[in-house]
């Protein structure tokens, strides 16, 4: 059987789908949620800030919980929560209330995006962990393509019906009740000792290197790309909002497709050669879109950058599931989760320091610079094939 027809893993498919369900979702109903509530744009911004701000309290909390007491025990309440916060959206009378809401949802949330790859972690080995978290990666990117077109679609009916979509999370809940045959194990640790060596097993130089570079690519993924990317579409090739959803989602698909190839990739080349390659990829991308202002080069670029992120993104998962020991292996993956988090808040705020100092490709140099740089952590990784 291929192992993207695994259950356990299209269980873990249905878990990353809901994780990146929570923003992508709801973006295109903020002007009319806006109108509904008479909100500024700073206000309606709030909407993700509420959202977002729980998975930096809860995301390591949740990490020990689900090392010390089991996934399940905190990945079902968490969909729980997820769904039932997430479906209440739709009938606040005041935007303090959805607000509020919005909160629950994200505490809800806040385990799902590192207990997926750590249910990975724990239920393959070798390549085949590798290729299953290649599909995982394939899934999320063509959900990040998928879900604003699905929100804008129930947007143009109504702008309640976006929070329609996390009610799916309830039923997924009971499907890893009943099907997910997951590992766990029982505590043989103090609370005292858990916490010391999950720090130290967290502090090894090949943690601390996969972090960073997991850091980088955030940075470079929210901060140059997301964030000025449009901008340079917009003013460069005078794009309007439909053709920049559609440059951006040709790079979505094209990581699904490099991710779901990474199996079989990692028999051939080594993950540090993988992860090399991949952010001399990010660089060669970047560096175009600054020189560059033809159509052909753009639509390269994009697709370079793609596969770079589809090297990238899954090899980084790889690894790091496979250097935390099994019984701290959710709050290393849930610690990876806080330093995305950092690289999502800080990248737009560097690159904006880039925008003041020489303009909008300066944005495009700093991101190229600061991925060639990467090499050089990449180049202390010492780990043998897995």
């Amino acid at each position: 059987m291929k192992l993207y027809l695994n259950k356990n893993l299209r269980i873990i498919y249905a878990i990353t789908l809901i994780s990146v369900m929570g923003v992508a979702s709801i973006t295109p109903a903020f002007p009319d949620i806006a109108r509904h509530f008479n909100l500024s744009g700073k206000e309606i911004g709030l909407l993700i800030v509420f959202f977002t701000l729980p998975g930096v309290i809860f995301t390591p909390i949740l990490g020990i919980l689900a090392d010390r007491y089991g996934r399940k025990k905190v990945l079902v309440p968490s969909l729980l929560l997820f769904g039932l916060a997430g479906f209440a959206c739709v009938f606040p009378a005041r935007f303090e209330y959805l607000l509020i809401l919005r909160f629950f949802q994200g505490a809800g949330a806040a385990s799902l995006g590192s207990l997926n790859v750590t249910l990975i972690g724990d239920l393959f080995e070798g390549s085949r962990r590798a290729e299953a978290m290649g599909y995982n990666a394939s899934v999320l990117s063509v959900a990040t393509s998928a879900y604003p077109f699905i929100g804008g679609l129930l947007a143009s009916i109504s702008w309640h019906y976006v929070f329609i979509l996390p009610a799916f999370a309830i039923p997924v809940a009971m499907i890893v009740i009943v099907y997910l045959n997951n590992l766990e194990h029982s505590k043989s640790q103090t609370l005292k000792d858990y916490l010391a060596n999950a720090l130290k097993s967290i502090k090894s130089l090949n943690a601390i290197i996969l972090f960073s570079v997991s850091l980088v690519t955030f940075i470079l993924l929210y901060g140059s790309y997301l964030t000025y990317l449009p901008f340079l579409l917009n003013k460069t090739y005078k794009f309007n909002s439909a053709h920049i959803g559609i440059v951006m989602s040709v790079m979505s698909f094209t990581t699904a497709i490099v991710s779901s190839r990474l199996g079989k990739l990692s028999t051939t080349l080594s993950y540090k050669q993988i992860m090399t390659l991949s952010f001399i990829f990010y660089g060669i991308a970047l560096l175009a879109l600054s020189l560059g202002n033809t159509l052909w080069l753009l639509i390269i670029s994009v697709i370079i950058y793609g596969v770079g992120q589809g090297l990238n993104l899954p090899t980084i998962q790889t690894l790091l599931s496979s250097i935390a020991p099994f019984e701290y292996r959710a709050a290393f993956m849930s610690f990876n989760g806080m330093v995305l988090r950092t690289g999502q808040t800080i990248g737009p705020a560097l690159m904006g320091i880039a925008f003041s100092l020489g303009g909008l490709r300066a944005v495009f140099y700093a991101g190229a610079f600061l991925a060639f740089m990467a090499l050089i952590p990449i180049s202390l990784i010492k780990i043998k094939q897995v």
